[in-house]
């Protein structure tokens, strides 16, 4: 076996098989002169483009309308209020409530015992009216702090009931406190 005439094929089958292959690619490219009728497609993908933009414009409008509440909302809020510190009356929270009840003791709300009444003092909410004034979710943080023990405890109803003691809705803060078990239903 001649080692030239072996090399001369290694080199001519593979180009041979290239041309061939390139050949044929162009008569099937040039040959199958078929086109994609894709206009029913356009039409239907722009059409659900259109809809998505209307929805994305709807969506883009009821953003604008809660920005402008929130922003109407938070001037109302920022805007100075006058403060007005309504009196405490001792004889009618002891009348309504069975007990002699000091002014602002958070105790008097349902759930709030010693230790929590002192982790809400120590957060600096230290009054019923603040108590009113403070989110749900603060009041869970503040008892968050205390660690497990105190995580168990719902503080829903409290910012409610503290508005009650601070306003001197006293029949109405027993009777909802008599309705309820620990704060709930």
């Amino acid at each position: 076996m001649d080692f030239a005439n072996m090399n001369f094929w290694c080199w001519l089958l593979p180009a041979l098989v290239g041309i061939i292959s390139g050949i044929l690619g162009y008569l099937i490219g040039k040959g199958g002169n078929t086109t994609i009728d894709n206009s029913a497609d356009l039409t239907l993908l722009k059409d659900k483009n259109s809809k998505l933009q209307a929805d994305l414009d709807a969506c883009h409008g009821k953003l604008t309308a809660a920005s402008a509440a929130a922003a109407v909302a938070t001037v109302a809020a920022v805007a100075p209020a006058v403060e007005v510190d309504l009196p405490f009356d001792a004889e009618a929270a002891k009348l309504a409530m069975g007990k002699a009840i000091k002014q602002d003791d958070l105790k008097v709300v349902e759930g709030i015992g010693p230790k929590i009444s002192e982790m809400f003092q120590n957060a600096g909410i230290t009054t019923w009216k603040a108590l009113s004034e403070t989110a749900v979710a603060r009041c869970q943080e503040v008892l968050d702090g205390g660690g497990e023990r105190y995580r168990v405890h719902d503080p829903a109803s409290w910012p409610m009931q503290s508005k009650m003691a601070y306003e001197g809705k006293w029949a109405e803060l027993a009777k909802w406190q008599d309705e309820h078990d620990h704060g709930k239903l």
